[in-house]
């Protein structure tokens, strides 16, 4: 299964267990919280925002932000494995392009060969997948922290509610625009690979999607989050004459 099959299949996952979510049902959260997902997740979540919101003059935007920068760098060393992984793989483009061109009439000659070629420089392919796997329990948790939590979902942030859906879309939209600059950036857009060009486009939409659905206080982390990569993205590219060796791609 291909990095962009396995992240389409996650993002449904997504969609499916969030519209599950019922905030008219949702118990309360608090201290007293107990099982696993509510005491470790949860909770800690809700009060991460929270406190973070009190020391900035009550403001719970910025206490998203705060929450979303500490989940972010706890996340980081798995960030950096994807974004070295998504730098090795721009660096076999043109080799995957000449096995593509050599086998374009059987794929699955050419996919035993660029599994190979994979093997032979230390790529996993599948590697850019595991930030998203660890993400997206942190996002379900980050939902319920805002619906079962009183005085987030009924504060205030710009023109927002953050317990509610954007009315204007506007957040939804920077959601989905910084999704594409990141994919883009992380060497998502390559050329001679149609189906990755074609992903470029297709996640940032589902991510409108699910955005447009849910809470602006979910959108505003997502926006954070995707700031957040793009810089450090940013500062990982920069030097371009820094290629990686051969075993390095996804060990270091």
């Amino acid at each position: 299964m291909s990095r962009r099959t396995l992240s389409m299949i996650m993002l449904t996952m997504l969609v499916l267990v969030l519209s599950g979510c019922n905030p008219a049902t949702a118990a309360p959260i608090g201290p007293d919280a107990t099982g696993f997902w509510d005491k470790y997740l949860v909770y800690p979540l809700s009060w991460l925002i929270k406190e973070s919101a009190l020391i900035l003059g009550n403001n719970y935007g910025f206490g998203i932000l705060v929450a979303t920068v500490i989940i972010r760098l706890i996340v980081l060393p798995l960030m950096v494995k994807q974004i070295k992984s998504s730098k090795r793989m721009q660096e076999l483009q043109p080799e995957m392009q000449k096995i593509r061109e050599k086998h374009k009439n059987d794929p699955q000659k050419a996919q035993q060969e660029t599994m190979a070629l994979f093997q032979k420089n230390g790529v996993n392919p599948l590697a850019g997948c595991l930030p998203m796997l660890v993400q997206m329990p942190i996002l379900i948790a980050f939902y319920h922290a805002i619906i079962r939590t009183e005085e987030i979902k009924t504060q205030t942030f710009l023109w927002l509610t953050l317990g509610e859906k954007d009315p204007f879309y506007i957040l939804p939209i920077i959601a989905a625009v910084t999704t594409y600059l990141q994919s883009k950036m992380m060497g998502q857009a390559t050329q001679g690979n149609p189906q990755m060009q074609m992903m470029l486009i297709m996640m940032p939409l589902m991510i409108l999607a699910i955005a447009v659905t849910l809470p602006s206080a979910l959108s505003l982390y997502w926006v954070y989050g995707n700031l957040f990569t793009i810089v450090q993205t940013y500062f990982l590219y920069r030097d371009k004459g820094n290629k990686l060796t051969p075993k390095e791609g996804t060990s270091k």
